[in-house]
């Protein structure tokens, strides 16, 4: 557990772990494959005071390994959203793994979703840790690979490597992250995100390697109502890399789009 994680307030009711804080509207928060609660926190400390922020811990690792992928995590998040009893409609957001889940759990929902923001999804096409999946018990590879998740090495800390390398070095985790990797290269959303008509913010690293700015791009191509925003000397992590740009820009798409009605797929 990271120090950031720490910082944030976990829950745990109806068997779920989360974080949920603040009052407002509310902003569910879907985190990646490799993914932490810490990784929203700059978000949560910047929305806390006008937004109810609300994170749930996916079971990436310890989810039914027949349930360990994109429809087991969806259908994850519908049973947490049910069990929180969200309001009517929500904004959600989701970094890589966790934009892809959030395009699938519009898809299936799309009256309960009234904005979307992806930052650096999954969905289309992504380059998973580099190209391959983890080798065990080599922790200059896990460095190397955790890395090439930022376009600043150094933001991958020790404790962020430490975290993924004790994940990788257990043969459970590791069948259901790659599971879940190749449930996510099966799932390609190409000809079904014409169907999501709510404003989509589209949040990108210039120097995304995992998916990179042509991904982007396609993304804007092909959802009817996104806008995409670039960050520099950033990589697949915007939230956390550059959390000011981010910020400034989701505060932006939220009060712009505040007004404007959700509309049914």
């Amino acid at each position: 557990m990271t120090k950031n994680e720490m910082e944030l307030r976990r829950q745990h009711q109806h068997g779920y772990e989360f974080v949920d804080e603040g009052q407002g509207p509310v902003l569910l928060l879907l985190h990646g494959l490799f993914g932490a609660l810490s990784n929203w926190h700059d978000v949560v400390r910047e929305f806390v005071p006008t937004h109810r922020v609300i994170i749930p811990l996916l079971p990436i690792y310890d989810m039914p390994l027949s349930q360990a992928g994109v429809p087991g995590l969806v259908a994850y998040v519908e049973g947490f959203v049910k069990a929180m009893d969200l309001p009517a409609s929500f904004t959600v957001l989701g970094n890589s793994l966790g934009g892809h889940i959030a395009l699938v759990y519009t898809l299936k929902n799309p009256a309960r979703v009234n904005r979307l923001v992806l930052t650096g999804s999954s969905g289309l096409f992504e380059d998973s840790m580099g190209g391959s999946f983890p080798k065990r018990g080599n922790y200059a590879y896990v460095q190397e690979r955790v890395g090439y998740t930022f376009y600043d090495p150094n933001v991958a800390t020790q404790e962020l490597v430490d975290e993924v390398f004790n994940v990788t070095n257990s043969n459970a985790k590791c069948l259901r992250i790659i599971a879940i990797a190749r449930s996510a290269q099966r799932h390609n959303l190409s000809k079904e995100l014409a169907r999501i008509t709510v404003p989509t913010l589209l949040v990108w690293g210039l120097n995304d390697t995992i998916t990179p700015p042509p991904v982007a791009h396609e993304f804007e191509r092909l959802l009817p109502r996104a806008e995409l925003r670039f960050l520099d000397h950033c990589g697949h992590a915007p939230m956390m890399e550059r959390s000011a740009g981010f910020n400034a820009y989701l505060r932006r798409f939220l009060r712009t789009t505040e007004t404007t009605p959700a509309l049914a797929a």
